[in-house]
């Protein structure tokens, strides 16, 4: 093995083995046009998009959570019962409530949509213009434009009927309210618009009717809240307790309103709630006022009747210090079951706070055990005495606790604030957030040629057409040349049009013979590479008859054919071309000849040989034409006659070339190369697959005919294309 052939191998080797970056680049060069062209056309849409699209505004409000009420200075106690934790998660489920957008959707009567009924985005160009900047434009619940000024204020419907369109008009110059094409109500401006039944009324503030009909509809509910939470963000700012509120939308000033109303609203019920829980406390106690009262009047009444029966009775010192014990604890006791209460509404049992009050209280009760065991050591006298008065003074304690208790809770309630603040009210952000214009372009830029591209190299993927040599070469098939497409081809072929059709009128026009036209043509070029190596192919042959032949039609058979003959004649060899296509040929078109006398006619036995022999106008070129459409043309190519024909000419010229049909079409060219001496398949590049030049070299096969090698036609200029003359065109000079 050579080194350069194991170069060759080594870099075969190395391309198989990695993508081969240089071909991609390569292919999107070739396609650039196509893909500067979709990049523009998408530039196109996205500046019209950053024209007709609706901006969008954002605008935000900060609050802040507090860790802990701060209660009433002065009133420890009950500010201890009140404080509580606040946590930025739940706060912001809060806010994110129907309790709390519900109300603001009320309150500002977000759920009514009116506005004409008109086409997305071109709608606008349908309707009159829009009303002036500077007059008073209805935030909600209302429509206005140069001709139009109606606002609602007030539009109810049952429940089955939201989100149902009503259609508001105007007949005889009164309000009239529709649903289809049934008249709900009418009624002038400034009353309600009732239906029958009365679940349909609409009370309309401002009527200015422009002529165009409005679409009236109240939304449900959850769709109005479900819109305005997805136009809210709400997030904690870090663990800093405040919370961001962001909102988008069209408009500026309904971006202001709504969160400004959603601060305001939260901020309300956040201080009822905290009320509520004094004014919850307050209710408690009242209840048990009159009864503790009560117990005390009871308890005065029978120390009263005792002392009278028994007359006085002193108390010692010792009993009196037992008693101001046995008070003092009786009272803490009743305090902590009342606390009980309160707490026993808040937390349950495994609170904390709940379990610190019981433990409190059973310390109590212990101690109060201790104090009964010291009275029972008394005399009976002094302890029913004892007992009488610490009922007494228990009770009151109690009830002048209660009433202490009651001032304090309606003095919290009076001064109880919210956990909340309102940092900054709403700010809306001068420029809209989108569409961004510059990255909208940018983006539709990039995505179109990205599609494009895309494109190109999905087609390079999906096109099994061949465009190497070396691809005809992996089928065991030798590559005699590759003939590039000249200008002057592609002029040609325009000129055929549909290369099979015929014209309606009158004959087709002739062809130009490129090697007559322009010998120095690339393609020219190839042909006569192709004719150096037809002199070493044609010495083994057994006779001097050369095919051409393809896999499938519109490869350039003819094209080769009758250029390749007059190259050929053009060093003093003599050569015929033979039509072989008795349906389609149109050989004689390069020839500037009639389609008269030909192959079909000697066939047939209407002519002899010599008979359908014609001078083509080159030196040492001669042509016959397919003659007349037979309705048998491969019956008549098996008749001996054929066979005849093919060896009077093959001992009369230095080089027979028949053109024949694409063998996957008809079996013209396998009964032919049976005759020939050699053959060769013209495959076209990027138009015939592997698989067809696989199909026709087995179909070949099956019928003897051995394909001396293959020629690769009209090779186009790309940047991928490396191989054939484009690399190495020699410029023509000039005297």
């Amino acid at each position: 093995m050579t080194d350069n052939s194991m170069h060759t191998q080594r870099q075969n080797s190395a391309m198989d083995d990695d993508i081969d970056f240089g071909y991609l680049f390569s292919l999107l060069l070739d396609n650039k046009w196509l893909i500067l062209g979709t990049a523009l056309f998408a530039l196109g849409l996205g500046t019209a998009y950053g024209v007709v699209a609706t901006p969008i505004y954002k605008g935000d409000t900060l609050l802040q959570i507090e860790q802990k009420s701060s209660g009433v200075p002065g009133l420890s106690e009950l500010n201890q019962i009140f404080e509580q934790e606040a946590s930025a998660s739940a706060e912001i489920e809060i806010l994110r409530s129907r309790m709390v957008l519900g109300d603001v959707i009320e309150q500002l009567k977000m759920d009514i949509t009116i506005a004409p009924e008109r086409l997305p985005y071109i709608g606008r160009l349908q309707g009159p213009d829009k009303a002036a900047p500077t007059e008073q434009h209805p935030l909600f619940a209302g429509y206005r434009d140069s001709e139009t000024f109606v606002t609602i204020e007030r539009f109810q419907v049952p429940e089955r009927l939201r989100g149902r369109s009503f259609l508001l008009a105007e007949e005889e110059g009164i309000p009239a309210l529709y649903m289809g094409e049934k008249r709900v109500a009418k009624a002038p401006a400034g009353e309600t618009l009732m239906n029958e039944d009365g679940d349909i009324q609409l009370d309309i503030s401002r009527w200015q009717y422009g002529g165009e009909p409005l679409i009236l509809a109240k939304q449900p509910e959850i769709v109005a809240t479900n819109r305005l939470r997805g136009s809210l963000e709400i997030e904690e700012m870090g663990k800093t307790g405040m919370l961001r509120m962001t909102m988008t939308g069209p408009n500026k000033a309904r971006i202001k309103a709504v969160l400004d109303a959603i601060s305001q609203t939260y901020l309300l019920q956040n201080v009822e709630r905290r009320s509520a829980q004094a004014e919850n406390s307050l209710e408690f106690l009242g209840e048990q006022l009159p009864k503790i009262k009560e117990k005390l009047n009871e308890a005065e009444e029978k120390l009263n009747a005792y002392r009278l029966k028994s007359e006085s009775v002193d108390l010692s010192m010792e009993t009196q210090s037992v008693l101001e014990r046995v008070v003092s604890i009786e009272a803490k006791i009743n305090e902590m079951k009342i606390r009980e209460s309160e707490v026993a509404t808040r937390f349950t049992k495994e609170h904390p706070a709940y379990q610190t009050l019981m433990r409190q209280r059973a310390s109590l009760i212990e101690e109060k055990k201790n104090l009964d065991a010291q009275v029972k050591g008394l005399p009976e006298t002094q302890q029913e005495i004892l007992r009488l008065m610490r009922d007494v003074e228990v009770t009151q304690q109690i009830y002048v606790g209660l009433l202490n208790k009651v001032q304090e809770l309606r003095i919290l309630k009076a001064g109880t604030v919210g956990s909340v603040r309102i940092i900054d009210k709403a700010l809306i952000q001068p420029s809209p957030i989108k569409p961004k214009k510059s990255l909208i372009v940018a983006i539709a830029v990039v995505l179109g040629a990205m599609i494009a591209a895309g494109y190109v190299l999905l087609r390079a993927v999906l096109n099994k057409g061949i465009e190497s040599p070396e691809k005809l070469e992996e089928q065991g098939v030798a590559v005699y040349a590759t003939v590039p497409l000249s200008e002057k081809q592609k002029k040609s072929e325009s000129l055929l049009g549909l290369k099979y059709r015929r014209a309606s009128k009158g004959a087709l026009p002739p062809i130009p013979l490129l090697a007559i036209e322009d010998p120095n043509d690339l393609a020219i070029e190839a042909l006569r590479s192709l004719r150096t190596s037809l002199h070493f192919a044609m010495m083994d042959a057994e006779n001097k008859v050369l095919m051409i032949t393809g896999p499938s039609p519109d490869v350039g058979k003819s094209f080769l054919s009758a250029n390749l003959g007059a190259v050929l004649a053009q060093t003093g060899q003599r050569v015929l071309v033979i039509d072989g296509d008795m349906r389609k040929g149109h050989l004689h078109r390069y020839f500037q000849t009639t389609n008269g006398v030909g192959l079909s006619d000697y066939l047939s036995g209407q002519n002899e040989s010599q008979e359908i022999i014609q001078a083509s106008g080159i030196d040492n070129l001669d042509f016959t034409s397919r003659g007349k459409a037979p309705p048998n043309p491969s019956e008549l190519l098996m008749h001996s006659r054929f066979a005849t024909l093919m060896k009077s000419v093959s001992d009369s010229y230095d080089l027979v070339l028949i053109d024949t049909p694409p063998i996957l079409a008809v079996t013209d060219a396998a009964i032919v190369g049976q005759l020939a001496g050699s053959s060769l398949l013209v495959t076209r590049f990027g138009v015939n697959s592997v698989k067809e030049v696989d199909a026709a070299l087995t179909r070949f096969a099956q019928n003897k005919v051995e394909i001396k090698g293959a020629i690769l036609n009209c090779m186009e200029r790309r940047a991928t294309n490396e191989y054939g003359y484009y690399a190495y065109e020699y410029g023509k000079t000039t005297d």
